[in-house]
């Protein structure tokens, strides 16, 4: 998961001002939170008694912060969520994950109320979801299965994600909504014609085999697979899509899968075309993952396609960089809109050599987050551990404290809240649409000057995977 503070904003509540820090999340603004909301939840991890070195809690100041020292501050927040969010213990998962949730409701001034959500199968199907409007998206997706009678066991081999119609009507993932965020706001607050729909999760097209035996989870297995191969994310010969034509005209879906899961990049999630600078600079490449790895199609000269395959477990580390330009004028000084992603990875290539490899691309952050949910169903499978269950919580309340110092008790079984917050008492001028993302307003004037063009890359995500491997994958 991508947790980042890129910027603050100039907040106001009954006539004080203070900061807003703006947390976001694989790239896509997600909340608005203060320093002493940050703080109290920090409290109430340290409550956990949990063995975890997490980087230091930035100090209360008693006075007015400076400019550099509020940059200092926004960093060390930064810093700090980026380790919660990274902990693998579960009672601190859930507690973050809860005060996300209630800080999105907060952030975009939606009061609780009942709503009908439609989630997509990817053959256009529609199920209609009664929900309330800050529910969580693993409560909607159960919600949405049950309602198809898809057997609960197998409910979190599947997530709800959503999509972009583009203008050529192809459709595009944008992302997989975590359990962190109301599907209903994310969908609202993002620009464009998008639909939330149910795919596949996982990556190891093993787990079909049982799968295939419900009559449910078979269907959505195979209309998931005739999406993909009508938009030609699975390829194959001429030969084999008459086979699959005439098996699908029979409604020979189980003999119609046994095919489909023959086939070059079955399960996996291609992106959009993009630029490597592997094998030369500026190559172009269309970039596939799945099945344990990055694939890439490289344009080579004279129209020739080569592909090249990185797995997963050779890959020590990765990072995500964001490349801003400023631009200057007499005026001001601005970022520009739409910055530019990198993934870069370190791989390695053959015995004692390591390489770094980048690829630029608008979707660098959701190739990470698909690499980091590679590696994690790769430990899961390797400790022997099962895929999560329907209200497989921890029981339990938090307190979550309002940006107005006021509090609520959040049920972390559910963290959905039945309380609502008034738009009055957030912030003034505030816009919660934040499709595009820009540096808010103080900072350009006080920060830019200690930028260069290119902002610092984030931390390395180490890979766990990495330490097992052995002369012989070589």
């Amino acid at each position: 998961m991508h947790f980042s503070i890129p910027d603050t904003q100039d907040c106001e509540l009954n006539g004080s001002p203070y900061a807003g820090f703006n947390i976001h999340i694989n790239g896509e603004y997600h909340c608005t939170v203060r320093y002493k909301q940050l703080h109290n939840l920090h409290e109430q991890i340290k409550k956990l008694n949990c063995q975890i070195n997490f980087p230091q809690f930035p100090p209360k100041k008693y006075w007015p912060l400076t400019p550099n020292q509020l940059e200092e501050r926004r960093s060390q927040l930064e810093k700090y969520i980026q380790a919660v969010g990274q902990s693998y213990n579960v009672p601190v998962k859930e507690l973050f994950y809860a005060f996300l949730l209630t800080a999105q409701q907060e952030s975009t001034f939606e009061k609780v109320r009942e709503i009908t959500l439609d989630v997509f199968l990817m053959n256009g199907y529609k199920i209609s979801v009664s929900a309330n409007s800050n529910d969580r998206s693993n409560y909607v997706l159960e919600k949405a299965c049950s309602s198809i009678n898809l057997p609960t066991a197998y409910i979190y081999y599947f997530s709800l994600f959503l999509l972009k119609k583009e203008e050529s009507g192809e459709l595009t993932i944008i992302r997989k909504l975590q359990d962190f965020e109301s599907p209903y706001i994310s969908q609202k607050n993002i620009q464009g014609n998008l639909k939330i729909m149910i795919r596949r999760s996982y990556w190891d097209a093993g787990y079909d085999l049982e799968l295939m035996t419900d009559k449910v989870a078979l269907n959505l297995l195979y209309v998931q697979t005739v999406s993909d191969i009508e938009r030609g994310w699975i390829q194959c010969s001429k030969n084999t899509s008459d086979q699959l034509t005439a098996l699908q005209s029979r409604g020979a879906k189980y003999e119609f899968l046994e095919l489909a899961r023959t086939l070059k990049y079955y399960s996996y999630v291609q992106f959009k075309e993009c630029i490597c600078d592997y094998p030369t600079p500026d190559s172009k490449v269309v970039v596939s993952a799945g099945q344990r790895e990055l694939n890439l199609r490289i344009d080579a000269p004279g129209g020739e396609i080569k592909e090249r395959s990185f797995k997963v477990t050779r890959m020590k580390c990765w990072r995500i960089t964001t490349h801003n330009d400023i631009i200057e004028t007499e005026e001001e000084t601005v970022l520009q809109r739409d910055p530019q992603l990198d993934l870069s990875f370190e791989y390695l290539i053959a015995k004692d050599n390591l390489q770094w490899i980048t690829i630029t691309s608008e979707q660098a952050i959701l190739m990470a987050v698909c690499l980091q949910s590679i590696v994690d169903e790769l430990l899961l499978k390797k400790s022997g551990g099962n895929y999560k269950q329907p209200c497989d919580y921890h029981n339990g309340n938090f307190n979550y404290m309002k940006r107005d110092g006021s509090s609520q008790i959040i049920c972390l079984s559910r963290s959905s809240s039945s309380d609502t917050f008034s738009s009055s008492s957030n912030g003034a001028g505030y816009s919660p649409v934040r499709s595009e993302p820009t540096m808010s307003m103080r900072r350009l004037s006080e920060k830019l000057s200690s930028l260069t063009k290119h902002s610092k890359p984030q931390p390395l995500v180490e890979n766990d995977a990495f330490e097992g491997i052995g002369d012989d994958d070589l």
